[in-house]
Parts: C-alpha cells; structure tokens; sequence
C-alpha cells in the first residue's frame, strides 16, 4: 500500500505547482480500475467509480507547503513532504476506493479528488469542486489519526497592516510606524483575552498569531508592514473580526496612517458526531481493535469550504499525527497507514450497502 504514497511524495507540488503530482494520480487512478479520470479546469486531479446518482466525496489535496525532507524509510516509518498532509490521506483514498471498484451498487458514486492550492489559503481546487458536484457526505483527507475522526476546524481571517507616514526624527516624540502596528496587534491580542475569558476550549477561543513584521525607511518615508493571523470560532466569524477590526482603525486620530486589508476568510465548521457517516467511521475503527476519538481542529481546512456550501455530514479523516504538519520530521509509519485504508474501506462499504 504504501508505494502509491512513495511515488507521489517523490513528486514534488508546492502551491501552484501540482500539474506533475495531478498526472500521476490520474494516470494511476485510471490503471487501478477507475471508471473516470481526468484533470478537471482548475488542476484538480479527480477519479470516480461507479455512475449512480449518489454521491460520496473523498476530497483531498495535493499540494504541500515548502521544505525539503528526503524520502526515505526509516523504523517502520516513511519520511517526507506531504506524508502527513496531505498526500498521505488521499492516497488512503485511492486505494480504499480502488478495493470498492467490483462491489460498488448501482445507484452509488464514489469520487476522489485531490485538489489544488489548500495550503495557500485560496482552496482554489476545493472551491472549484463545490460547484460541481452535491454529494450526500464528503470526507476531507486530512491527518487525524487511524482512530481519529475530525468534526470540526476553526475558521480564519488574516489580517494585512501597512502603516506609513513620513520620515521623521527619532527625537520627536510620536509613536514610531512599528509602534503603532504594535498597537493594531495589541487590540487585536486584547478582544481574544476578552472573547476568552470565560471559554476554555480552543475550539471556542480567538486565537490570533504575529505571523510577520518589517518596517524600513527610504529617508523620504517610513513604513511597518504587519501579518496578524486570526483563527475563529463559530461563533465569532471573520465579518465580525474585520468589522471590530475597522472600528478600532476608523476612530484613531491617525487612521489616515493604516491602511488595512483582509484576505483568507473562512468560517468555522462543525458536523455531528451522530451521522450515518460519523457512525461508520466508529464502527470501522473499532473493527480494528482500536477505540475511535472525535477531535476539533484549531486550524483549517477544504472542510470549511465545502461544508457550508453541501451542508451534507462532513468529516475529516486520514493517517498521521498532525502535530507533524509542515515540520522537518513529517513522516507517517507504515502500519498506521495500512490501517486508515482498511478503515475507510470498510466504512464506505457499510455506507454504500446501508443506504
């Protein structure tokens, strides 16, 4: 099983760039049985089996952030980019609806799709899939452990200050352009420790991230340049930060200094742990003598851009630690994997039999 996962982390697809890895999983796809493959108008590597009219979505992705660490084999484990996320779960997806193709019913449409730039926070490939198809459930393929089952990530909106204004002497004394970003991150840190107060799960929490900060001058001008990132909770979407956000700027007496704009909005999204699908995954992990854990996800992904738009029963499932996402030492062991195909092949079995 895991060779198929060899080959395509051995083929590198930054954001971007997946045209290399979106052939190769059509190709092999289409060698293993597949009855329809092709790479779709936004560079989505899509296969289907069967033709019946209901439909289930394994919506994976293709793309992987940046780094190089070497493919190899090490202790029982396989090392490399996009072993975790997320090449790992979607070549799970491959090859449990490959072991489906003979016994698929009529009226069933199992389709895989890896998709293009989820890790550059445009989900284009995802986007482009909620269009085109309405699947009565949909797994997302990412990390949540053989025995995991993910129902839920926090939404996002990442936040883009530019401040400037003209060169002055240090001696003046005003508030340097670092320092009134620093004030932008400031009320931005401050209304997450008041939403907080009173929530102590994450998943419940604004959690906002210092993700960048420069400044410079040219003499003439200077100019701090800031990247805050805001991860969100239901409860609090990213209208709502950008609104609270552009309050604060629009009533400083030097807003004309901020110039502000927003980027990567996602909503949080949660299904429920009693669906037909959420029930199959139970019974399936429990079928391989381990004991199934629901998890909530702070960070985010294609789950929060399908799952508004199908509002079918949505989870997120695939082998690996996701606490290895985007690390040096991203690997999966091979035992694990073999068993997250097993356990999605035998609950979409029960899926496709039951309904």
């Amino acid at each position: 099983m895991i060779e198929l996962l060899e080959q395509c982390m051995r083929i590198p697809s930054l954001s971007g760039q997946e045209h290399a890895v979106a052939e190769f999983l059509r190709d092999e796809m289409r060698r293993r049985g597949f009855d329809y493959t092709c790479i779709d108008e936004a560079g989505n590597a899509i296969g289907v089996i069967g033709d019946g009219r209901r439909q289930i979505m394994l919506l994976g992705h293709m793309d992987t952030v940046g780094g190089h660490v070497p493919v190899r084999y090490e202790d029982g484990k396989l090392y490399g980019r996009g072993a975790v996320d997320a090449k790992g779960p979607l070549c799970a997806f491959i090859l449990a609806a490959e072991a489906l193709a003979a016994e698929i019913a009529t009226d069933w449409q199992i389709i895989v799709a890896g998709a293009v730039e989820e890790e550059a926070a445009t989900s284009k490939g995802a986007r482009f899939i909620a269009k085109q198809y309405h699947p009565e459930m949909c797994i997302i393929g990412e990390p949540s452990g053989a025995d995991g089952i993910t129902l839920g990530y926090k939404g996002r909106l990442l936040i883009h200050a530019h401040v400037e204004r003209p060169s002055q002497h240090t001696a003046i004394p005003e508030p340097s352009v670092s320092e009134l970003a620093v004030a932008l991150w400031n009320h931005v840190k401050a209304l997450a420790d008041t939403w907080n107060a009173d929530r102590p799960k994450a998943f419940d929490q604004l959690l906002p991230s210092l993700r960048k900060i420069q400044s410079g001058d040219d003499g003439l001008r200077e100019w701090c340049d800031m990247l805050i990132g805001v991860r969100l909770p239901i409860e609090f979407g990213p209208e709502a930060l950008q609104r609270a956000v552009e309050v604060w700027c629009a009533g400083r007496a030097d807003a004309e200094r901020f110039n502000l704009s927003f980027s990567g909005a996602e909503p949080a999204w949660r299904s429920e742990r009693d669906t037909p699908l959420a029930r199959a995954f139970v019974d399936a992990i429990r079928a391989e003598k381990m004991r199934p854990v629901f998890k909530l996800k702070t960070g985010t992904a294609d789950f929060n851009v399908v799952g508004p738009i199908w509002k079918c029963p949505i989870v997120a499932y695939g082998p690996g630690d996701s606490s290895l996402d985007h690390t040096p030492h991203e690997h999966v062991t091979i035992d694990e994997f073999e068993k997250a195909v097993r356990v999605l092949t035998t609950a979409l079995r029960s899926l496709i039999a039951a309904r």
